[in-house]
């Protein structure tokens, strides 16, 4: 017994003759006539009675179509769970990133796409969310650092404009923006050596030919707020980070374009991945539009 006599003598029953079963799989008639017998002499036994050009299932045959009617419904159903599988009807996405602020809006734009897909997020630093990609609890990251590694595969996932930002009571805090040149010698809170804002904006200073005081240095995000807004130096971060603290004040610069690029990332090996394939090209999409 194989599938292809189970098939063909499935056909023949829900047709009531060979020639429909012929149609409906689209072979020859004598080929669906051979599986039948096949499978008919191969157990002794007779699943049909003849009565001209049409057939009806023995007993044995109609116990035997209540089984082949559960197995090809099984198969469709397979068939069809693939199917929204290849279109992203299901699945699920697992992200890692360096701060949520730089991953939700292309995960919002993708869950538009595919709405039927779960998404998680795990937060962490560079080498964390880099640490879960190698170890395949994530499918993606997004970072702003990508080390030169052959096993890596990634594209620019998003540009964030970096601004300065300073308490409500510093003489700053009502005008709409500043050049770059006056931070020269003033007191600065920056994120540590290693942060991608930090470096972007040393790299816009250096080129500026300017040299501001760096009066601390904290290694989180919320620190370097609380810093700044206790009036110990001006900070800068990138724009979509600054949030709506009420006791500070952003300061788009007006004579330079200070930018950080944040990275989406996966493994090179999985990057033909249907999921990651998926978020990859909205990515691309997202930046080329």
């Amino acid at each position: 017994m194989n599938l292809g006599q189970l098939r063909a003598f499935h056909a023949v029953a829900r047709a009531g003759s060979f020639t429909g079963a012929a149609a409906l799989l689209g072979v020859s008639q004598p080929a669906v006539t051979i599986q039948v017998k096949a499978l008919e002499e191969a157990h002794g036994a007779s699943l049909f009675d003849r009565r001209g050009r049409r057939v009806a299932p023995t007993e044995l045959g109609r116990a035997l179509m209540e089984v082949t009617r559960r197995l090809f419904s099984l198969e469709e159903e397979a068939r069809e769970l693939l199917d929204a599988a290849r279109e992203l009807a299901h699945g699920h996405l697992r992200v890692g990133a360096d701060a949520p602020m730089h991953v939700i809006a292309l995960l919002a734009r993708f869950r538009r796409r595919y709405p039927g897909v779960r998404v998680s997020l795990s937060i962490g630093n560079s080498s964390e969310v880099l640490r879960r990609l190698f170890d395949l609890r994530s499918d993606v990251a997004v970072v702003a650092e990508v080390p030169a590694d052959p096993r890596l595969h990634a594209v620019p996932a998003a540009r964030h404009r970096l601004v300065a930002f300073v308490p409500k009571g510093h003489p700053w805090a009502r005008r709409k923006g500043i050049r770059l040149a006056e931070l020269d010698g003033q007191p600065m809170v920056l994120r540590e050596p290693g942060s991608s804002t930090r470096r972007s904006f040393e790299a816009a200073a250096a080129e500026a030919g300017i040299a501001p005081e760096v009066a601390m240095e904290i290694e989180s995000r919320e620190a370097v707020r609380e810093a700044v807004a206790a009036g110990l130096g001006v900070g800068v971060v990138a724009e979509a980070e600054f949030g709506n603290d009420q006791r500070l004040r952003a300061l788009p610069f007006t004579d330079a374009v200070l930018e950080n690029t944040e990275y989406l990332v996966c493994l090179e090996d999985r990057r033909q991945l249907r999921l990651v394939q998926a978020v990859l090209t909205l990515a691309a999409a997202t930046m080329a539009g």
